[in-house]
């Protein structure tokens, strides 16, 4: 990140750049990468502003012009529209139908963000289906692609509060979502090992900005007097743009077997101090609901921060920030991440 950090975001356009600003590092990484990026699954919460930093990034890198192409069922001819008007080439697809994932363009470079996970409970096989059965149709057609993979935190299960695991740390998943993922992962490391595909494993943990995350969650039941469940007690977030840069960068880090990483922030946050914050910010009294149970989801990213830098927004900027954008009734996605939620049920 080039600019300072704002002391507000005032509006939707400041809020996506900002989450969109390519750092430093990132167009270094992106210099060493030759070819177009693809990125599938685009259109959910993170991915629009992913594809625009992979754009800044490489106009700011230079050399031979590259394509980055964003791929969707695009549900929001808004996102579509914004993509495009950044200069992403935007493609509509069903990514489980193989004639359509056969006719999209060949490209060096693939970030996989495809998935589902809320709807997941009466809805088990589609999960299945999306979490395990289309990485495989995706590494069929790009195996001899370099390709990024989201993955999730949710896959080493509940763990004693603390630091959290690390990479080589025990997974665990709880619930059958978790352990699609996990399956997701494992389909990708086959065929990395099985047929040399350059892949990089991305387990990213509470992803957060102004319209969505386990901040706004906790937000907006401050704001609202709503009870703040506690029995998920701690738990782990990042700024999205500085997950964005990790991801692009971890895409230069893919190999054979995956590459791993942890991507998460670097604390282990109180829900109810984070609470009492919020409180203290909107001048409102906060019930809580339940006590704090001796085990939550939570990772150690010490290792990204060793490659990729730790990240630019801290704790205290994300609470301001998310306060003040609650607080002048900013706009949301109204998507909770059902942070509380133990049993891996979505």
């Amino acid at each position: 990140m080039t600019s300072a950090l704002p002391p507000t975001i005032r509006s939707l356009d400041e809020l996506e750049a900002l989450l969109s600003e390519p750092s430093a590092a990132t167009v270094r990484a992106l210099q060493g990468l030759p070819g177009d990026i693809l990125v599938l699954g685009a259109g959910g919460k993170m991915g629009p502003t992913l594809a625009r930093m992979a754009r800044r990034a490489s106009d700011l890198a230079g050399g031979s012009v590259r394509r980055v192409i964003a791929v969707s069922r695009f549900s929001s001819a808004q996102v579509e529209q914004r993509l495009n008007s950044s200069n992403v080439q935007t493609i509509r697809s069903e990514l489980l139908d193989r004639a359509a994932l056969g006719s999209l363009p060949d490209c060096d470079n693939v970030v996989y963000m495809a998935g589902m996970k809320f709807g997941s409970t009466g809805n088990e096989s589609l999960t299945w289906a999306m979490n395990s059965y289309l990485p495989g149709l995706v590494s069929e057609r790009y195996v001899a692609s370099r390709i990024a993979v989201f993955s999730t935190g949710n896959v080493y299960g509940l763990c004693q509060t603390g630091q959290g695991p690390d990479e080589d740390g025990p997974l665990r998943p709880v619930g059958e979502y978790a352990m699609s993922c996990l399956g997701r992962e494992r389909i990708f490391e086959h065929f990395s090992r099985s047929r040399g595909t350059q892949v990089s494993i991305l387990r990213l943990n509470y992803a957060t900005e102004m319209r969505y995350g386990v901040l706004v969650d906790i937000a907006q039941k401050v704001f609202f007097g709503q009870p703040v469940p506690l029995a998920m007690g701690y738990l782990n977030a990042i700024w999205q743009g500085d997950a964005n840069n990790m991801c692009l960068q971890a895409l230069a880090r893919a190999a054979s077997p995956p590459f791993v990483v942890n991507i998460a922030g670097p604390e282990v946050l109180s829900v109810r101090r984070i609470a009492g914050q919020f409180a203290d910010r909107f001048q409102k009294p906060v019930q809580f609901e339940g006590t704090e149970s001796p085990d939550a989801l939570l990772s150690d990213a010490r290792k990204c921060y060793e490659l990729f830098g730790r990240p630019v927004v801290s704790e205290t900027q994300m609470i301001d920030w998310i306060a003040d954008w609650i607080g002048r009734g900013g706009e949301t996605l109204s998507k909770p991440t059902h942070f509380e939620n133990r049993t891996g049920s979505f």
